[in-house]
């Protein structure tokens, strides 16, 4: 099982799309959902109960998660050193990441940095000078002997140019990710009519999610290589050995978040939302926890195994309108389309020893959403 670890609620940026929206945007109403409001802002439970929670399952991994975790950076050493698991991942911003000592650095299995693509659009979001600040320091990890998997965390929205944004990330000047995942910034927040979501879908996302799959599929065939693009590795390998998924980012069945009181809730963003609590660190069986399906509409879909439900949060609180909606599941079916036109040449590919299937093999529930 996967857990993420919330260290903190404080962030060190105010990005356009997260904290920044508390600014601008009213969050989703809640009226019947209970929510604690009194939840600490740092992590403060007794770690003795999170390591007897952990060491119940012999494959506990444990990600570390905020907020920005490297404002607990004393916390991250102490755990990482201490806990009883498989594997440590660590979801960051990457601004602090040089206050990681090597010795802690490369304890980690996966590094997940929130970087938007080229440096005008990461600053325009992130603020100035964020973008060089984040390379930097992943030159200085890269030196100091990383060698587990870097994974770019993009977050997208309608400055996005999805094609241009992927291929730089994958190869730059300054650092060439070795894994890219993004998430589109939609159906979060209640600000749909505020929005110009659905010309930027219809000209640009849709179009761009086309024109990358086919450089992922020509990149096998003239380089032998899958590039590790994880909206498109995780559901094609999936594709080829004809199993279905359930969510995809693990929430609810597979991976859970324990929050700062050592509550443990389905998503790292149901924070609070103690109606969806599953249980406590100091009680709760670790395999043994409540399974929450995605319901709904979603439900009763004809590609549910491929999307297995996009987002559980967003299910519950539906902070879009069913136009705004439906939109979001135009582009996953967008998605679906494009990776099932390119199903028959990846298998052909296969079959005449191209690339393998172990190429697709990747870290399932590592943090990536996986659907954007």
């Amino acid at each position: 099982m996967y857990y993420h670890l919330i260290l903190t609620d404080n962030c060190n940026l105010c990005c356009t799309y997260c904290r920044g929206k508390a600014f601008t945007v009213e969050p989703p109403d809640l009226p019947e959902i209970a929510v604690d409001e009194d939840l600490p802002v740092d992590l403060d439970i007794d770690l003795t109960d999170l390591y007897r929670f952990l060491a119940k399952d012999p494959e506990a991994v444990l990600t570390f998660y905020g907020g920005e975790p490297l404002l607990a950076v004393d916390r991250v050493r102490e755990i990482a050193r201490d806990a009883p698991v498989s594997a440590l991942i660590l979801h960051t911003n990457g601004t602090l990441l040089d206050r990681l000592d090597p010795a802690t650095a490369n304890r980690f299995d996966t590094i997940l940095v929130s970087i938007d693509g080229p440096e005008e659009v990461t600053d325009a979001h992130r603020g100035e000078g964020t973008f060089r600040r984040i390379m930097r320091n992943l030159r200085a990890l890269a030196a100091g002997g990383f060698s587990g998997e870097v994974i770019a965390r993009m977050t997208v929205t309608e400055d996005t140019d999805i094609e241009e944004a992927v291929r730089y990330l994958s190869a730059n000047e300054y650092f060439s990710f070795p894994a890219v995942h993004w998430q589109m910034d939609a159906n979060f927040w209640n600000d749909y009519e505020m929005r110009d979501y659905a010309s930027w879908v219809e000209k640009s996302y849709n179009p761009g999610i086309r024109s990358l799959v086919g450089f992922w599929v020509e990149t096998m065939r003239t380089e032998g290589k899958v590039l590790r693009w994880y909206p498109f590795m995780d559901p094609m390998e999936d594709m080829l050995r004809g199993r279905p998924s359930m969510l995809r980012c693990g929430c609810g069945h597979s991976n859970y978040s324990i929050m700062t009181d050592g509550h443990i809730a389905p998503c790292p963003i149901m924070v609070g939302m103690k109606d969806y609590y599953v249980g406590h660190i100091a009680t709760a069986d670790p395999l043994h926890l409540p399974v929450m399906d995605v319901g709904g509409a979603c439900t009763a879909c004809d590609i549910h195994d491929f999307c297995g439900g996009r987002c559980l949060y967003s299910n519950i609180t539906n902070p879009w309108p069913e136009e705004g909606r439906r939109i979001v599941c135009g582009t996953v079916r967008n998605l679906h389309s494009a990776l099932s036109e390119a199903l028959p040449e990846i298998r052909a590919l296969i079959d005449a020893g191209r690339i393998r299937m172990e190429d697709f093999t990747h870290r399932k529930y590592n943090s990536c959403e996986i659907i954007p």
